[in-house]
């Protein structure tokens, strides 16, 4: 049964509020970079077979700087290579804001940046109107599965479309994570299907290893501090508790009996630890490489 409750998706405003709280409690940003910095180089190291032109697709880009972190990454990997980097972010603030970025960043004259806002099903059906041929060495989805219809499609759509040794790098909630045990438990509660999946990386690669597709996997340790969160009318608590469940104003819109059930198992180990008087959710990522054999 589809959810009555809103999609905090819904409210931009509150949505890009109660997001930027949430980097702020938590490692997110922080376990990426590692990612990126430590891993990605040698993932990038085997894309173009010395082409001197890139094409890059980032799918739900947001404000950019997690993007322009793997653009320096590719660069000093293949110097002196050129980069179509085609940005695709429905969220018009967030594309300006990483068009600011861009502006106030020295040194990216090699990347030329193609801006598209739209969603990646928009993406996808202009692609396929345009009858396009080019073909992407590198295409990141990061963190935004969720909020695609049908994620398997979307994977298979942008698979698609990597040339030869390309690689696709999807980042997720990871199954093992306090979001997965909570999306497991009140999926049917919490998703508004038309809008956002509750899905991890567990569910990516279990439709992966169906179709026999090969793929690296890493986990990310990740944590996020939730103790606001109990704190009964704390805005910062209601704003997190909205991005944790996806609800707009969660804790004034659901059943008492959902609020209940779901701060129980905010606060139950398979979630979360409590140490020196705070919760601390476990917010642990997936990555996911999927490669275009050559």
């Amino acid at each position: 049964m589809a959810s009555p409750l809103k999609s905090l998706v819904d409210d931009d405003n509150r949505y890009q509020t109660s997001f930027q709280l949430f980097l702020e409690r938590s490692s997110e940003h922080q376990c990426m970079q590692d990612f990126i910095h430590n891993k990605l180089p040698d993932i990038l190291a085997s894309i173009g077979d010395g082409k001197s032109h890139l094409n890059v697709i980032g799918v739900g880009s947001g404000a950019g700087g997690i993007d322009l972190e793997m653009l320096t990454k590719l660069h000093m990997k293949h110097p002196g290579v050129t980069v179509d980097n085609e940005v695709v972010e429905p969220s018009s603030q967030q594309l300006h804001n990483y068009k600011v970025l861009v502006s106030q960043k020295p040194g990216l004259d090699y990347i030329k940046f193609t801006w598209n806002k739209m969603t990646a099903s928009e993406f996808e059906e202009q692609w396929k109107l345009k009858k396009m041929t080019k073909k992407a060495d590198f295409i990141h989805m990061i963190q935004m599965l969720y909020y695609v219809k049908d994620p398997e499609a979307t994977i298979n759509f942008f698979q698609s479309v990597l040339d030869k040794n390309g690689k696709l790098l999807i980042i997720l909630v990871s199954g093992e994570s306090g979001w997965g045990k909570l999306w497991r438990t009140y999926r049917s509660q919490l998703c508004n299907t038309e809008i956002s999946q509750c899905i991890t990386t567990g569910d990516i690669k279990s439709f992966l290893d169906s179709k026999g597709v090969s793929y690296q996997s890493y986990e990310l340790l990740s944590q996020m501090d939730i103790t606001e969160c109990f704190t009964e009318g704390d805005e910062n608590g209601e704003l997190l508790l909205d991005f944790l469940t996806e609800v707009l104003h969660f804790s004034k819109s659901a059943s008492p009996e959902l609020k209940a059930g779901v701060m129980e198992l905010l606060r139950h180990p398979d979630c979360s630890v409590e140490s020196d008087g705070k919760v601390i959710f476990n917010n642990n990522l997936g990555v996911i490489v999927i490669d275009q054999p050559s």
